[in-house]
């Protein structure tokens, strides 16, 4: 029984979403699907990437994930699947694959099937989900078409690190308004060395000393900063809106400064 996910743009409003999960239980009477988000901001593939990252390890093998995110085909942006870890992607190769793995994938290959319909600005349901029947059935992926050796690049912003100190950014707001950065664990505690430390936001006017394990090593509605489960630098506000209530927004730098 194949598992099937999606990510879009899509939102709830509109017929898209449906659409694509009748072509999948009509192509794939057995599938399970799963809604990772459809609630990303149209044509955003920085969060989509942010989303999908953080949890497609946790699927079974043999999980098969369509990227539903700025589909339609061109010179540029082929269509493409890729197979990692057991797992299977299929999405437009529009940066967002470079921006999701960390390590290079065992195979690439670009989608050369034929779609059922004669419109081409619905790639996801025409072109992904028939690539996704082929996949589900045991075809292998080399089948969908010709081979790739790389993906269209699409760099994230790095943090910018001296010997004092790391400024970052804000790439993530969830539904809590928690605000994720682009500094992970692995360069704080390299560039700490041990030393003391303030995390400063907000043009400077807020400062945090220390870093906590939960959000509930401070009182309700203190700010607190940690690690999450995403290995990034989170600052939030214990039972709050940390993005509301401290003026936070997408790109917001961060900058921790070591003593």
């Amino acid at each position: 029984m194949a598992i099937i996910t999606l990510t879009s743009d899509w939102g709830l409003k509109d017929h898209y979403l449906a659409s694509v999960k009748a072509a999948i239980l009509l192509q794939i009477p057995s599938a399970t699907i799963v809604d990772i988000s459809h609630q990303v901001p149209p044509f955003d593939l920085n969060q989509a990437s942010f989303i999908v990252r953080n949890c497609w390890k946790g699927f079974p093998k043999g999980s098969i994930h369509i990227l539903g995110m700025q589909t339609e085909a061109s010179l540029s942006f082929a269509h493409t699947a890729v197979e990692i870890d057991g797992q299977f992607f299929i999405g437009a190769d529009n940066g967002i694959f470079s921006l999701i793995f960390d390590s290079s994938p065992e195979k690439i290959v670009e989608i050369d099937i034929l779609q059922d319909s004669a419109y081409f600005t619905f790639s996801t349901r025409d072109v992904f989900v028939k690539a996704a029947a082929h996949i589900a059935a045991g075809n292998p992926i080399e089948s969908l078409g010709d081979p790739k050796t790389e993906f269209l690049p699409c760099e994230s912003f790095k943090p910018v690190v001296t010997a004092d100190s790391i400024t970052g950014k804000v790439i993530y707001i969830d539904v809590y308004e928690n605000v994720f950065t682009n500094i992970n664990q692995d360069l704080f505690v390299k560039t700490a060395r041990g030393r003391q430390f303030s995390i400063e936001f907000g043009i400077s006017k807020y400062r945090i000393r220390k870093l906590s394990e939960s959000y509930g090593d401070v009182p309700t509605g203190e700010i607190v900063s940690l690690f999450s489960t995403t290995a990034l630098l989170e600052i939030a506000i214990n039972q709050g809106n940390a993005a509301g209530l401290l003026g936070i927004e997408m790109d917001d730098a961060i900058r921790i400064r070591f003593q």
